[in-house]
């Protein structure tokens, strides 16, 4: 066993030094960017610090590339059942197999279009959810407005950042530290939150940085990814009136300070609200995937939601989707802590919301907390890392509220910079779901081990 992982350790290493990048050096030089790379760890708003000489227009073309080995087992205990449609028993699992998923890739492109602007364009080359070329989005941020050839804009924009576009909605700071398709290398675990609170919707963002490092943030959003153009028909059960396709509002206030080359300091609090959407995907929104792959399902359901081989209608194995789709309102609240190389980053999350079906809100709870040391001293190329993450949660159609809880352990390697190898062991167990509920007396576990790229 010992010298099969050496193997698959070995075939991961030798795939991603395929990966590696061949970007000029010149291509480092574009403004206010979280850099695609190690770099890029424990960043989470860029700053002000204006370190890049602005020389003209410069284009960045880098991407991101993630295989990963899987030999995780499930099981359960619900009652067999049978519906209308489907073969066989709903509730049976999918038989597992130690193996290779999906390699995923996007493909990142940054331009300085002017002193202090700077525009991005995700895509998502290959992925689980749409193993074709699909664009993420895009959004221009300004941390300068020089052509206004004005003073008093230009004092302004010394503490001000905006970002304006289809891009990442800015709640909590966990969305920094997830995996997202094929960037995975700011994630020091495979998989992220059980309740994956991410989506990218169209809106503006204003940020104010303050010396001192107190920071804040406000937001306005469509409140959903998929925007329309046609009016709503479908009657909103709580209020008995047509649907209507409300703003959502964000916003974040935060104090993050390195007090000594030592230690630094983060504490965040967050909150989204949407009155009324059109189905809002703030803990759905992931076009790529759960990177634990097939666990706690059925093939028969699967096979039913899969469309065509390039579109994976079941991609979330082992997270929970709350489905606040019509209204959402949630608050979250971050502490990162980071002395020497040992980390400390943790989340508590309380949300409300409902379906248009539904006339009153639901709450889900989520708390997770990770620990990570990274060594040797001065480099931490490595890191172990234990992670706690548990979700409490009222779902439509389940009396009670169910908990799913997980425990997962890490460890890492930057070969270089840009190129990353983890493996983590993850445990998690599924409680208080009915009998005849496919997640009844679930529990997953096992290893998987990835390969990253960023550049």
């Amino acid at each position: 066993m010992k010298n099969k992982l050496f193997i698959i350790l070995g075939s991961l290493a030798v795939a991603g030094l395929g990966f590696a990048p061949t970007a000029a050096s010149a291509q480092e030089t574009i403004q206010f960017l979280r850099p695609n790379s190690k770099l890029g760890i424990n960043v989470f708003e860029t700053s002000k610090k204006d370190t890049v000489p602005f020389t003209g227009l410069k284009v960045k073309v880098g991407g991101n590339f993630e295989l990963s080995f899987q030999t995780l087992k499930d099981q359960n205990t619900a009652l067999p059942l049978t519906r209308t449609g489907f073969t066989g028993n709903v509730n049976s699992l999918i038989t597992l197999t130690n193996g290779f998923t999906l390699p995923m890739a996007n493909l990142n492109v940054d331009v300085q279009l002017a002193d202090g602007v700077r525009m991005n364009i995700t895509s998502y080359l290959a992925s689980r959810h749409h193993e074709e070329t699909w664009v993420k989005g895009g959004y221009i941020q300004f941390d300068k407005l020089t052509f206004l050839h004005s003073a008093i804009a230009d004092q302004i924009m010394k503490s001000v950042t905006i970002k304006i576009g289809q891009n990442d909605v800015d709640y909590g700071d966990q969305h920094f530290r997830r995996s997202d398709g094929g960037n995975t290398i700011y994630n020091p675990f495979v998989e992220n939150y059980i309740m994956d609170e991410f989506a990218t919707e169209l809106g503006a963002q204003f940020y104010y940085h303050h010396d001192c490092g107190l920071f804040l943030m406000g937001g306005i959003t469509n409140g959903m990814l998929n925007e329309t153009v046609i009016a709503p028909v479908k009657i909103d059960s709580a209020t008995q009136q047509v649907n209507k396709y409300n703003p959502a509002f964000l916003g974040k206030i935060g104090f993050d300070k390195q007090f000594t080359p030592k230690f630094r300091l983060r504490m965040t609090g967050s909150f989204y609200t949407l009155s009324s959407g059109n189905s809002n995907t703030l803990f759905g929104g992931d076009r790529t995937g759960s990177h634990y792959f097939n666990v706690m399902e059925n093939q028969a359901v699967t096979n039913a939601t899969t469309l065509s081989n390039a579109v994976d209608y079941s991609p979330f194995s082992g997270r929970l989707n709350p489905g606040f789709s019509e209204e959402v309102h949630t608050y979250m609240g971050n502490l990162f802590l980071k002395y020497y190389g040992l980390e400390f980053f943790g989340t508590i999350e309380d949300a409300h919301g409902r379906t248009i079906a539904e006339k009153t809100n639901r709450q889900a709870t989520q708390y997770a907390a990770d620990l990570i040391y990274r060594f040797p001293r001065g480099k931490e190329n490595f890191w172990v890392g234990l992670r706690y993450n548990t979700v409490t949660a009222a779902l439509a159609g389940i009396p009670g509220n169910v908990t799913v809880n997980r425990e997962a352990g890490s460890a890492g390697w930057f070969l270089t910079k840009n190129i990353m190898m983890k493996a983590e062991y993850v445990n998690q167990e599924y409680l208080n779901y009915p009998t005849n509920n496919i997640l009844n007396g679930g529990q997953f576990k096992g290893v998987v081990l990835e390969a990253s790229i960023g550049f």
